[in-house]
């Protein structure tokens, strides 16, 4: 029988995902590894950070595997169906909820479909941005860009199609070929972000997605995945990555960390897992992210990289690199954080130190004045070369 010369490809997309349905839900001799029973997941510390009580749903994300996977652990939440997990008036348009902001975290859950999964070039952190399976964050990061766009409230948004999810990003792979030079990203390996809009290791405390993505790309020989952190996810220990995902831990002086890092690990917490992590598996890199210049930010930022300097191990440092990003923020943000956290945008808000800029997306943002920026960078690199001689600066933005 002739084929077009399309025909292949579509068989092995039709292969690709049922290999993710037989990974994804114990159809397979070698199910990808999940948090075991009794977790980090099923502890107090982690009942603080998410206890859902309400689910809003679109009903195939509710009638998927994965939904009713993740149901299964919520027996006594409320659910409400909504047509689209991205416009719910009563969660996103209510300005009521800006006095919630934290309690609606905890307390709420957001389940959807991402319909039509694009990667698109990256060339900083990653070589690409890879299609997310969630949006939104159980912490509450002053600063996050996430939710600029959702109005007064930005809970957790999980998608739960993983497996048409990882079967465009292993045809994304496969069709981008091995690496053929090294740059900023990774000398051998394309790096896709998996977790731009979200943070992995608290999306694993309610689903086995982040596992999922980990164990895809342990089967992808010219790829790994990289996500950027704030929070101390012991099952993560578990997943058996083989050098194939990149967790960067997000730092910032503890100071700063204890008014802006809301409901995230302590910062000590987060340089003392490195050792864990690079030894479970996990190639291990950081973020000095968001540089906050505030009188006494160079002390501070000298103080906490000393103290990288002074407890990781060597072997963490050798294969150890990082991003410097400075602070970038945003009129309507600024609006939202004066009704739950105004104190933070003592630090944030600073108009006569910034100008406007316009993001990828097409989002005008606030960020700072170029001259600034450059001299707070430079100053920042001198610190790492003295204090952290060892830790290579991948980019800075």
């Amino acid at each position: 029988m002739n084929r077009s010369p399309d025909a292949h490809d579509d068989e092995q997309d039709d292969q690709d995902g049922l290999d993710g349905q037989q990974a994804l839900f114990g159809w397979d001799a070698t199910p990808s590894p999940g948090p075991a029973p009794g977790g980090f997941r099923d502890s107090a510390r982690a009942r603080r950070l998410l206890d859902i009580r309400s689910v809003f749903a679109e009903p195939e994300a509710l009638a998927s595997p994965r939904g009713q996977q993740i149901m299964a652990r919520l027996p006594d939440a409320r659910v409400t169906e909504v047509a689209s997990h991205w416009g719910i008036p009563e969660l996103h348009g209510n300005e009521g909820n800006i006095g919630r902001w934290t309690r609606i975290k905890t307390e709420t859950l957001v389940l959807g479909v991402r319909r039509h999964p694009v990667t698109r070039p990256n060339g900083r952190s990653a070589d690409w941005i890879a299609p997310g399976v969630s949006n939104g964050c159980a912490m509450a990061c002053a600063y996050c860009y996430v939710p600029r766009r959702k109005g007064y409230a930005n809970p957790i948004t999980l998608f739960t199609n993983i497996e048409a999810i990882l079967a465009h990003v292993r045809r994304h792979v496969r069709a981008q070929g091995p690496k053929g030079e090294p740059n900023q990203c990774d000398p051998h390996a394309w790096v896709y972000d998996i977790g731009e809009n979200g943070d992995c290791s608290a999306d694993a405390l309610l689903c086995d997605n982040t596992a999922d993505y980990i164990a895809a790309f342990r089967r992808l020989p010219t790829a790994k995945a990289s996500f950027a952190t704030k929070f101390v996810n012991p099952d993560l220990l578990d997943l058996d990555p083989q050098g194939r995902t990149r967790i960067r831990f997000s730092l910032m002086p503890a100071a700063d960390a204890r008014l802006l890092d809301l409901r995230t690990s302590p910062v000590a917490e987060r340089i003392a897992a490195a050792a864990d992590f690079l030894d479970a598996g996990y190639e291990v890199h950081f973020n000095l992210s968001p540089v906050v210049l505030r009188p006494g930010w160079q002390r501070d930022w000298a103080d906490l990289l000393g103290h990288l300097d002074d407890v990781l191990p060597a072997r963490v440092k050798e294969q150890a690199a990082a991003e410097i990003i400075m602070l970038t923020h945003n009129q309507q943000l600024h609006e939202v954080n004066l009704g739950w956290h105004p104190r933070a945008e003592e630090l944030l808000w600073q108009p006569e130190a910034q100008e406007p800029k316009r993001s990828e997306n097409g989002a005008l943002n606030i960020r700072y004045q170029v001259q600034v920026k450059q001299r707070s960078l430079t100053r920042l690199r001198d610190l790492v070369t003295t204090h952290t001689p060892w830790l290579r600066i991948r980019y800075a933005f």
